[in-house]
């Protein structure tokens, strides 16, 4: 949180913020008369669920709108600069200068052809702040306060060689890099492990600290934006519902739609007896693969049975997402063996039946890079029940209207869109359906609620079980958010460094005594406490 920033100056004004959108040629009012004071140093906290305008909200204190998008009233005035009468010139020389920006995704704001201490070094030459020898070194210095591993090493590396938590850290490294006025972190530890998450809040927390930074802070994640925030204002549908400093907010917020963002919990899933006998749905015996001579898993091994969810846990580059690639094909293990509903799978996915392929599915995290863009929903649906049950003409249209409905979208309104008019939940319930389309037996869940708010991700998890209990699904669910494991899970393992460091019921996982690297997961999941991360820190030091 900033320091003192009730007595600096005002550094950010907006009053009666409009935004329209464009859809089928006609404008409708996405953000409805927002108003927003941010003082110099000061953090505010933006919270909401999916479709609120928190992000579009966020790209106006740049001054910017999005493509279909356009400001139809209001003012922006960023330290006596009216934005919306900024000429082009203007808004470039301020934009990743004086205000920067932190998107949720690091992998698509990325240029994958360029390292990343180029990438870092570009804004400070071209703005004149820094000599390109300068900037090297001071990226070598960020590096290390963001707690980068190898910090003078890391940035010569292309953004595909390093995990996602440390990408997302390099993103937040990058936007300091002109030491701006302001920064808007849309999102920005929503992709990371709990473990990485604390680091990436404290080190942002620090830097905004040190050098008096403001800062928009975008987030569904209640309990992280109670870190981050001085104040927290409370968005829905375009409108503001309240605001209020953040220790007053948590205590007794005003307005039912805040208290109930307080009350949403992820339900925990009844406990089960474990699994004594039958055969696994899938069974991952003693695998050890990698890439080239770098071993990621070593000897991992697990079952999944049908109607049960395995919840696979563990900080970036634990190696979950490898362990899926080994069990769908993609990653052919050096040693070990993958078995499908008691027989051998062919650990190369070309050598797999159609029938084996057909059987394991995947729903992944980023709907967004996951959907093909100019396909329309009939098409995304209608492929794979085309290509592994043959179906066509008037029997694959039943069958994608089914699986609509199945995921409680109506047929006639989402056959013919494109996912770009689709909201975030909505694109993730497609490739849920895309998943199911084949008729699968077994489907891996890579962080499918991640980039969800809470309300959303909540109707996604008990959307998920119920079709687990009507189809006999086996689910292999890769996250870093015990809340999700504790909402769905029957069983967890937990991985370490390539390695299963403990398997079991989710009751008894949950219960000490603990693997210590168990026990730093679960005291890393963050609270509804403006103090916790502060107190964390300081117990950790201590010990």
């Amino acid at each position: 949180m900033g320091t003192q920033s009730k007595d600096n100056p005002v550094l950010l004004r907006i009053r009666d913020l409009r935004i329209e959108g464009s859809s089928e040629d006609q404008w409708t009012e996405i953000v409805r008369g927002v108003n927003l004071t941010l003082r110099k140093g000061e953090v505010l906290g933006l919270i909401g669920e999916s479709g609120a305008g928190k992000s579009t909200i966020g790209l106006a204190c740049m001054g910017f709108v999005r493509d279909g998008c356009r400001f139809s009233d209001g003012s922006i005035e960023f330290d006596g600069i009216d934005l919306r009468k900024a000429s082009r010139a203007e808004a470039r020389a301020l934009r990743g200068k004086r205000i920067a920006y932190v998107a949720q995704s690091a992998a698509a704001s990325f240029n994958p052809a360029h390292r990343l201490i180029d990438q870092y070094s570009e804004g400070p030459v071209f703005h004149g702040v820094m000599s390109r020898g300068e900037a090297e070194s001071d990226a070598v210095e960020l590096y290390r306060r963001m707690q980068l591993p190898n910090p003078n090493e890391i940035g010569f590396r292309y953004p595909h060689q390093v995990s996602g938590g440390q990408l997302q850290r390099a993103m937040t490294a990058m936007a300091m890099s002109c030491r701006p006025d302001l920064i808007i972190f849309d999102e920005p530890t929503t992709a990371l492990d709990v473990t990485t998450q604390i680091e990436v809040l404290s080190a942002i927390r620090d830097i905004i600290r040190q050098f008096g930074t403001a800062a928009i802070y975008i987030s569904h994640d209640l309990a992280v934006v109670a870190q981050m925030a001085d104040r927290i204002k409370v968005l829905l549908r375009g409108e503001e519902v309240e605001e209020a400093d953040t220790y007053a907010m948590l205590a007794q917020p005003r307005e039912d739609y805040t208290k109930s963002l307080w009350a949403v919990r992820s339900h925990a899933r009844p406990e089960q007896p474990p699994v004594t006998d039958g055969t696994p749905i899938v069974s991952v015996r003693n695998v050890t693969a990698g890439y080239g001579q770098t071993i990621i898993l070593q000897d991992v091994g697990f079952d999944i049975h049908p109607r049960r969810t395995v919840a696979v846990v563990g900080e970036s580059g634990s190696g979950k997402s490898t362990a899926a690639r080994v069990i769908t094909g993609l990653l052919p293990p050096s040693d070990g063996e993958v078995f499908f509903d008691g027989g051998l799978l062919p650990p190369d996915y070309r050598k797999r039946s159609r029938d084996q392929l057909r059987q394991i599915q995947m729903i992944y995290q980023m709907a967004d890079t996951a959907l093909n863009p100019k396909l329309r929903i009939r098409d995304l649906i209608g492929r794979p029940a085309q290509m592994y049950l043959g179906l066509k003409g008037r029997a694959l249209d039943d069958r994608v209207r089914a699986l609509l409905s199945l995921i409680e979208l109506e047929p006639e309104e989402y056959l013919d869109r494109l996912p770009s008019e689709l909201s975030g939940g909505q694109k993730q319930r497609i490739g849920i359906a895309r998943a199911l389309a084949a008729e699968p037996k077994f489907i891996i869940c890579d962080e499918v609620t991640s980039a969800l708010d809470q309300i959303v991700a909540e109707g996604i998890l008990q959307l998920l079980e119920r079709l687990q209990s009507e189809f006999d699904l086996g689910y292999m669910f890769i996250t870093h958010d015990l809340s999700t494991v504790r909402a769905i899970a029957d069983e967890v393992v937990v991985m370490k460094e390539g390695r299963v460091v403990e398997q079991g019921p989710k009751t008894e996982m949950f219960q000490p005594p603990h693997d210590p690297y168990t026990e730093l997961l679960l005291s890393s999941v963050a609270e509804m406490d403006p103090d916790w991360l502060t107190n964390l820190l300081a117990q950790r030091a201590a010990t």
